[in-house]
């Protein structure tokens, strides 16, 4: 099976919020498996158990500030576009076209604002409110984390 097909079917169970995928024929065997692993348990036959590797445990979650500022010393007024995923953030479709938006335009809500590249596929990001880009955050072709603003919006 190659890579595009592979690909492929990740951007279909992520656009469907498939958590988890078997596949199996006489030449290949695919598991694919979106988010976090199960508890650990008996290894399927024909799976490794590098697969059924437990994560590391994570730590408890630190309650956010009940200030209704933001913790930068922002524009509360301001809402902030986060990037969904980890991975490479990019502000146009290919190097050499325009990008999405720019400061001072106007965007409605739903409309594309940037790209998260994110194990070779490439995720569009939406506005989630209709307003006025007032910021773009990261610089073209940049690593971001999850949760990682990128461009703050001032709502109309």
């Amino acid at each position: 099976m190659d890579l595009d097909k592979i690909e492929s079917l990740l951007k279909l169970l992520s656009s469907h919020d498939v958590s988890e995928f078997s596949f199996k024929d006489e030449e290949h065997q695919l598991r694919l498996r979106i988010g976090a692993p199960p508890a650990p348990g008996p290894v399927p036959a024909g799976f490794t158990s590098a697969l059924q590797a437990s994560p590391a445990p994570m730590a408890a979650p630190v309650a956010a500030p009940e200030s209704s500022a933001p913790a930068d010393g922002g524009d509360p007024s301001l809402a902030a576009v986060e990037s969904p995923m980890v991975g490479t953030f990019y502000r146009a479709p290919k190097p050499e076209t325009p990008p999405f938006v720019e400061v001072g335009q106007t965007v409605s809500k739903g409309q594309t604002l940037c790209i998260v590249e994110a194990m070779k596929l490439m995720n569009e990001i939406e506005a989630d409110v209709s307003g006025t880009v007032v910021e773009i955050l990261i610089e073209d072709a940049t690593p971001v984390q999850f949760g990682q603003a990128l461009i703050k919006i001032r709502p109309s």
